[in-house]
């Protein structure tokens, strides 16, 4: 491979592997530790449903695949699965450790057999009122398949056996995990408390299911299947765009198998019957595990009721521009704003949205969605609008993975209400973060835009970090109403100044600011890029960062998740450094300085730089005009930084190694907190 470029694939893992440095630390509170192992689980689960069933299609197409990825598919899945080998034996003495110290703390997770009386009668009531009745065992024939197994569920594979083991029958259940708690509380003894995992409750009730066969011994072991998630999408003009979609999330329930788990104490004739069934090779992921799976169920970990395993929680900040029962509206005109969620209240965007849905100036709203939360605030604030007589638009993007049934849910719900839905653009994923409102006040049009680095969600506002700008600005609000129109009429292409819309204009946009400060340095003025982004794995643009790093620019990287670039390579990349950090808050937002000769450039982006963004999406990178927001943005990147409590040095090596810088400790989302609380108390908190 090349020592240039780390493979997105394996640097993704990486990132996952910081993931589960957090749930080791013992710095960070237990139950949260717990939900980081459930974060490093689902996150797991979607890398093999969505990248490695990438790489698998590639190396299937032979020599050729290499060229297309840069590197080798085949050899990269062997490296993956080395790698997921090595974190999983990790994960499972971290699960262990965890385990004790919640026994520490009187709460202790047992299984079937090490229940009391009172622990029983529980258990078999609880199975007989909400268990047995979901329960739907397969009978596994030597002769014929196996049923469609459901990707990501959790199974038993069983073994029934007469004594002497003449008599033999296996079967498959399904946990209904997706139904019914993964973990249930049971009754307390000398104050201690007990959780029971809803598969040890089946376990215990099990003969109560096959009481129909003369067995000695029932034993369950789970599995769990990993499916190609990818969609395929055929051109055929004679489908809509939306059939087109509905099928293939049809096909996808029958994707191909990427990855197998089962408990490493399964009886090998029942391991061989189902991997034979499944049609399993050689090259296949197989990983032998514990007695459990799906640990990301973990993240809704029930409370056990002590504040202290918990994160300290930080209350969001009211921003000082916003006053409490006067027009946000009206305060936009004033002034560019900028939220910092989780930091500030999404609820300033819902009462926006709202204060827009009964203005009577307003006439339009016009939104692009890409994932929204279970039970919308945005969509009920846009319905809300539309009650009102305005003219409302969504873009929704179909294409937003795992959210795409979701997606089809509320682009026909809006409609039905007289929304008028554009169901995103063929060929391209709309992955900007727009919304306008337009009012007409004495004749005069006026627009005011809101554009973000994250989704118009409130879930996720809650545990993602990112920027959304409000802004009047003319020459940003035209432009987002361009965009609007390339959106409504046959996707045309138009003109824009400032607004740097991918996939026309983004690529040599990036490279025009490189190359400005690449001439900078070579002039002998300052010169330097800050970037802070999920992922940075485009190759073009990482040569043209290595081609700035031998000039002498100065770049700092802050990178959550995959990088393909690799700082501190000795005459390529020895002024380039990079960070990545992993704490409480999901860190999702994305911006980028240059220094442009002191005259400092400052971009916020819904954008990571990786091909299929700067090439394949509409993504909208958005100048920020105000001073005072850019110098805001500036101290926010200098603080995380500075972070030497939850920042990792990235490196060749892949190391994951903790930024130590010797001066007090920074950790980078309470100074932020802190910081931007300083800015925004009010006067009146002042005196």
């Amino acid at each position: 491979m090349n020592k240039h470029y780390t493979p997105k694939e394996i640097s993704w893992l990486s990132f996952n592997e910081r993931v589960l440095q957090e749930a080791e630390n013992r710095e960070v509170p237990l139950i949260e530790r717990f939900r980081f192992l459930g974060i490093y689980s689902n996150n797991l689960d979607e890398f093999f449903r969505v990248r490695v069933a990438t790489l698998r299609r590639l190396s299937q197409i032979g020599p050729k695949s290499k060229s297309i990825l840069g590197y080798s598919p085949k050899a990269t899945l062997k490296k993956i699965h080395e790698i997921v080998l090595i974190q999983n034996t990790r994960f499972e003495k971290v699960y262990a450790n965890l385990l004790q110290e919640l026994e520490k703390q009187k709460i202790f997770i047992i299984n079937e057999k090490q229940l009391n009386q009172e622990q029983e009668e529980f258990v078999r009531k609880y199975f007989h009122s909400q268990v047995r009745t979901r329960l739907m065992p397969f009978l596994i024939k030597q002769s014929g398949d196996l049923p469609n197994l459901t990707d990501d569920a959790i199974y038993f594979a069983i073994k029934l056996q007469k004594k002497g083991g003449q008599k033999i029958k296996y079967a498959l259940l399904e946990i209904p995990a997706s139904i019914l708690p993964r973990f249930i509380f049971l009754p307390e003894r000398d104050d201690n408390k007990y959780l029971i995992f809803i598969d040890d409750i089946i376990r215990s009730g099990l003969r109560e299911i096959f009481f129909i066969f003369d067995f000695d011994e029932i034993s369950a072991y789970t599995i769990k299947l990993t499916k190609d998630a990818e969609l395929e999408i055929t051109d055929d003009i004679s489908e809509t765009y939306i059939d087109k979609l509905s099928r293939s999330l049809q096909q996808r329930k029958w994707g191909s198998p990427v990855r197998f788990i089962h408990d490493r104490e399964i009886p090998p004739d029942l391991l061989k019957i189902i991997t034979k069934k499944l049609k399993f090779g050689p090259d296949d992921v197989i990983i032998p595990g514990d007695r459990y799976h799906n640990f990301k169920d973990f993240v809704n970990f029930p409370d056990p009721g002590r504040k202290k395993f918990y994160f300290e929680p930080l209350i969001p900040i009211h921003h000082k521009d916003i006053t409490e029962r006067k027009s946000i509206l009206t305060a936009v005109k004033k002034k560019d704003i900028m939220f910092f969620f989780p930091y500030h209240p999404f609820d300033h965007f819902i009462d926006l949205l709202r204060e827009a849905s009964i203005d009577p100036l307003v006439t339009s709203i016009q939104i692009t969605l890409y994932r929204l939360a279970r039970n919308s605030s945005v969509i009920n604030a846009l319905l809300n609008a539309v009650r009102n007589g305005k003219n409302v638009t969504t873009v929704v993007e179909l294409q937003a993975r795992f959210d795409e049934e979701a997606n089809i849910f509320w682009g026909n719900k809006l409609m039905e209400e007289g929304v008028k839905v554009i169901y995103g653009v063929p060929g391209l994923k709309v992955h900007s973060k727009l919304c306008l409102i337009t009012r007409q006040s004495n004749g005069i049009t006026e627009r005011f835009a809101a554009i973000g680095t994250g989704n118009f969600n409130e879930n996720t506002a809650k545990i993602y970090t990112d920027h959304l700008l409000l802004t009047t600005n003319k020459k940003i609000t035209y432009e987002v109403f361009k965009a609007f129109n390339f959106f409504n009429v046959n996707y045309r292409k138009d003109n824009y100044y400032h607004l740097i819309i991918s996939p026309f204009f983004l690529r040599n946009k990036i490279s025009q600011l490189i190359d400005n400060e690449i001439k900078n340095a070579a002039e002998g003025k300052k010169a330097f890029i800050y970037i802070k982004l999920n992922n940075i794995t485009d190759d073009e643009i990482i040569d043209h960062l290595y081609k700035a790093s031998q000039a002498g620019v100065t770049i700092r990287l802050i990178i959550r998740g995959m990088i393909s670039l690799v700082p501190g390579i000795k005459e390529v990349s020895e002024n380039i450094k990079a960070i990545g950090i992993v704490d409480r808050f999901l860190e999702h937002t994305r911006f980028m300085i240059f220094c442009n000769g002191g005259n400092e450039e400052c971009y916020i982006s819904s954008a990571d730089l990786m091909t299929r963004n700067i090439d394949h999406r509409v993504e909208v990178t958005c100048p920020i005009f105000d001073k005072t927001l850019r110098n805001e943005l500036k101290q926010i990147f200098e603080i995380q930084w500075n972070d030497n409590i939850k920042a990792r040095k990235i490196d060749s090596g892949l190391t994951n190694k903790f930024v130590k810088q010797g001066k007090k400790p920074v950790h980078s989302q309470v100074e932020v907190y802190n910081f931007l609380k300083k800015i925004h108390e009010k006067i009146s908190d002042k005196t």
